[in-house]
């Protein structure tokens, strides 16, 4: 019987030689969703960078290259995590920068993006400043840093989105919580627009949503929880929407997860307006359903909804509606998620298992291959204005080696990250990451021995 045992690569381990040798992936099933490139083949690798790729490395790498055989296994972008939480700075024990890139490494994310919502808030270039700096000594996945637009995400006083822009601030966000004051959101888009900055809101009625634990309707009334209607968060997307078409200005909103809500961006998008939307693996693949006997782990923001706007969603990734695909990644100590559900704190981690979980849709027959992976990889890379997400010469080398049929159970302890709060424990997955390499370097490898 095989096992296997993930290994993880150090930073300081990497950097054996400035000039190491190319490598060659042969003997693949190449996926790149940027181009529609879906054949057998393999890919060169030279100073961090995709210096060769198509079907005649099938067989036959080029001489002096260390070579990799793929064994028909899948070779893709690395994908993009749009949302991820950290406890950095201020609650490290839920989250550091390392264990969360070294939790991204194993699920093959290779870029994730960091929210605000830390002690302190990062809104300022100083904060900024620093996580990248913390990022560039201890993490082994790229880091970028999306900014608070208001000050400590009290949603009223606008931050210095030049400035923090300047000092590398990739968008700006509200963090887990929606401006509610029309006035200062209208304010936020149009200083934004100075910049050409990405406005990301997390929309979701504030006052409608106060001490909601799941979503409203005969589930909520069954387990006797208090619900908030899927109009909280159309409300806010609504107005956003129309403040987004008298400013002009580029808006993501976070997470979509209502078929309501899916309409309303169809319909902006058909008027031309820049904006585009995002949903969360747990959205795409769990329903209200799931939280069954009051499982904590299952309480997130937003809730999971009613299985009738999950299956929206998923057609809504199937006919490329839905632009992003996030993991949400959110890590809660045990102290806070083992409660009664109305107090336990939400979200769930969700680095590790994106993909596989993602993998569902595919293994059902709901999405094929190339319009599942499109939203995890070139798109985010498009939106957030990144060289990352496409197989082609010249792209950075941050690529994937995935077993689409390897079988696998989740065992929350085994997770790299510090919190265990994954709503996947003990779930049944199907596809698991052989290898990541970011930049041209192995960070993880899923080791196989007899």
């Amino acid at each position: 019987m095989k096992k296997h045992k993930p290994k993880l690569t150090a930073k300081a381990q990497q950097t054996e030689s400035s000039h190491p040798q190319p490598q060659a992936f042969i003997n693949a099933r190449i996926l790149d969703p940027n181009s529609a490139r879906d054949e057998a083949g393999g890919l060169v690798i030279t100073h961090g960078v995709i210096s060769d790729i198509g079907p005649h490395l099938r067989r036959n790498a080029p001489e002096n290259t260390q070579v990799i055989d793929c064994q028909g296994h899948m070779l893709c972008p690395g994908l993009i995590d749009c949302q991820v939480f950290t406890g950095e700075p201020g609650t490290e024990h839920r989250e550091t920068l390392k264990t969360a890139s070294m939790a991204a490494a194993a699920g093959g994310v290779t870029t994730i993006v960091v929210m605000p919502d830390t002690e302190p808030v990062i809104d300022q270039v100083a904060l900024v400043d620093f996580i990248q700096r913390r990022a560039r000594d201890n993490a082994i996945v790229h880091v970028h840093t999306l900014a608070a637009m208001t000050k400590g995400l009290a949603g009223e006083e606008i931050t210095e989105i030049g400035l923090m822009q300047r000092a590398g601030a990739i968008g700006f966000t509200n963090g887990k919580t929606s401006i509610a004051n029309a006035r200062v959101m209208q304010n936020v888009l149009n200083y934004a627009k100075d910049f050409n900055a990405l406005i990301i809101h997390h929309t979701e009625d504030p006052h409608l949503s106060d001490g909601a634990a799941m979503n409203s309707g005969e589930v909520a009334t069954r387990l006797g929880l208090k619900g908030v209607s899927p109009v909280a968060e159309t409300i806010i997307l609504d107005r956003d929407l129309r403040l987004v078409e008298l400013t002009g200005s580029r808006y993501h909103t976070a997470v979509i997860t209502t078929k309501d809500s899916l309409d309303a961006i169809k319909a902006a998008k058909r008027k031309g307006l820049r904006v585009t939307c995002g949903v969360t693996i747990n959205h795409l693949t769990l329903n209200q359903n799931d939280i069954g006997s009051y499982r904590t782990y299952f309480k997130l923001r937003p809730p999971l909804r009613s299985e009738e706007d999950r299956v929206a969603m998923v057609n809504g990734i199937a006919n490329g509606d839905i632009d992003v695909i996030i993991s949400s990644h959110d890590p809660q100590d045990a102290d806070v998620k083992r409660r009664p559900f109305a107090e336990a704190a939400d979200g769930a981690v969700g680095l590790e298992t994106l993909l596989p979980a993602a993998l569902r849709l595919f293994h059902a027959g709901d999405v094929p291959l190339l319009p599942l992976l499109k939203p995890m990889t070139i798109n985010p890379a498009s939106l957030l204005g990144l060289e990352a997400g496409r197989l082609e010469k010249g792209a950075p080398a941050d690529i994937i080696l995935v077993d689409l049929e390897e079988p696998w159970v989740v065992n929350k302890d085994l997770l790299q990250s510090r919190s265990k709060n994954t709503t996947f424990d003990e779930a049944r997955l199907q596809g698991r990451v052989l290898r990541t390499v970011v930049a041209g370097k192995t960070v993880y490898e899923y080791a196989i021995s007899k």
